[in-house]
C-alpha cells in the first residue's frame, strides 16, 4: 500500500506540473507571436537604415568621425540575455559565445566592460568578477528605441573619453520558431565590412522580409552631403548605432519568447508522458497486490479444508 501511495502521489505531482508548464506554454505563444512580428517587420527598416550607414562609411568624410576610426581602449561587450529561465539553452548560449569570443580576442577582465540588458547575463559575469557597469533589467516586450537609447548614450560617453575602443553586441539571432542562433557582432568602430556582415544576417533569405529583386547594394559612389558632413555624421552615426542595438534586442526578444515556449511544450509532453508510465506502473502493482490476496485467501480456504 505504500508503493501504490508513493507512486499515485507521484502520478498527481506530474500532472499538475504539466498543467503549470502547459499554461505557461499558452502564455508564450501568445507573446511569441507578438514578438516575432515586430523583429521580422523590424528587419526591412534596420537593413535599410544600416545599408545607409555601409555606404556611408566608406566616404572620406565619414572617416574622419570618431566612431568610424580605430582607436586604443578597453572592449566593452553589450549582452542581451532574458531576466528569467526556463528558456532552454537560450542565455547558456548567448553567455557561452561571449566566452568564446573573449577568449579569441585574448581579453583579460580589466580590459572588459560590460552592459548588461538583462538579469542571466549580468548575474553570470558579474559573479566572475567582470566590470558590468550598466544593468537594464525588467525590459518589457514592448521596449521603443528610445529607450534603448540610454545604452546608446552610455557607449558614446566611454568611447569619447577613450575608456573604450571597440564594442561588440551579444544577443540571439531570431531563426525560426523552433531555431535560435547566438551571435556577436562589431557595433564599434564602424567598417563597412562590419555593417554587411550585419545586413546579411537580418534579412531573411525568403519570404515577405527577404530583400526585394529591384532592391540594390551599391549606391553611389560620390555623395553631397549638406549641410555640413561632421554635423550630418555626428546626427546619423549614433542613430545608426541606436538602430543596431535596438534590432539585437528585437531579435533577442523573439527568440525568448520561442524558446520558452518550445521549452514548455516539451515539458508538457514529458510531464504527460511520465504519468501515464507511472499510471500503468500503478496499475501492474495493484493488480499484483490484488492476485496476491486472491491467492492468499485461496490459500487459506484450501487450508481450512
Amino acid at each position: 500500500m505504500a508503493n501504490l501511495k508513493s507512486i499515485k502521489t507521484k502520478i498527481v505531482s506530474y500532472k499538475k506540473t504539466g498543467t503549470v508548464t502547459h499554461a505557461m506554454e499558452a502564455v508564450s505563444a501568445v507573446k511569441m507571436r507578438k514578438s516575432q512580428e515586430r523583429a521580422l517587420s523590424g528587419r526591412a527598416y534596420a537593413a535599410a537604415a544600416l545599408s545607409v550607414l555601409k555606404r556611408l562609411a566608406g566616404t572620406a568624410d565619414a572617416e574622419r568621425h570618431a566612431l568610424v576610426r580605430d582607436q586604443k581602449g578597453r572592449t566593452c561587450f553589450v549582452v542581451v540575455t532574458s531576466d528569467k529561465g526556463l528558456a532552454g539553452s537560450l542565455n547558456s548560449a548567448v553567455i557561452r559565445r561571449v566566452e568564446e569570443e573573449i577568449h579569441s580576442r585574448g581579453l583579460p577582465k580589466n580590459d572588459i566592460v560590460m552592459i548588461a540588458v538583462g538579469r542571466r547575463g549580468g548575474d553570470y559575469f558579474a559573479s566572475r568578477g567582470y566590470d558590468v557597469r550598466v544593468k537594464h533589467e525588467n525590459v518589457a516586450d514592448g521596449v521603443s528605441e528610445e529607450e534603448i537609447r540610454t545604452v546608446t548614450d552610455k557607449i558614446l560617453e566611454w568611447h569619447a573619453s577613450g575608456d573604450i575602443g571597440t564594442c561588440v553586441v551579444a544577443y540571439q539571432n531570431f531563426l525560426s520558431t523552433f531555431e535560435q542562433e547566438a551571435g556577436v557582432r562589431q557595433i564599434v568602430p564602424i567598417t563597412t565590412e562590419m555593417v554587411a556582415e550585419m545586413v546579411k544576417h537580418i534579412r531573411p533569405v525568403k519570404g515577405k522580409y527577404a530583400p526585394q529583386a529591384s532592391e540594390t547594394e551599391k549606391g553611389p559612389d560620390v555623395y553631397t552631403i549638406e549641410p555640413d558632413p561632421d554635423e550630418v555624421f555626428r546626427v546619423l552615426l549614433p542613430k545608426l548605432l541606436n538602430i543596431a542595438i535596438f534590432h539585437a534586442m528585437l531579435e533577442s526578444k523573439a527568440s525568448e519568447h520561442s524558446a520558452r515556449m518550445v521549452a514548455m511544450k516539451n515539458a508538457t509532453d514529458k510531464a504527460k508522458e511520465m504519468a501515464q508510465d507511472l499510471t500503468r506502473t500503478f496499475n501492474k502493482v495493484r493488480q499484483a497486490a490484488i492476485t496476491r490476496e486472491v491467492s492468499e485467501i485461496t490459500s487459506g480456504i484450501e487450508a481450512m479444508r
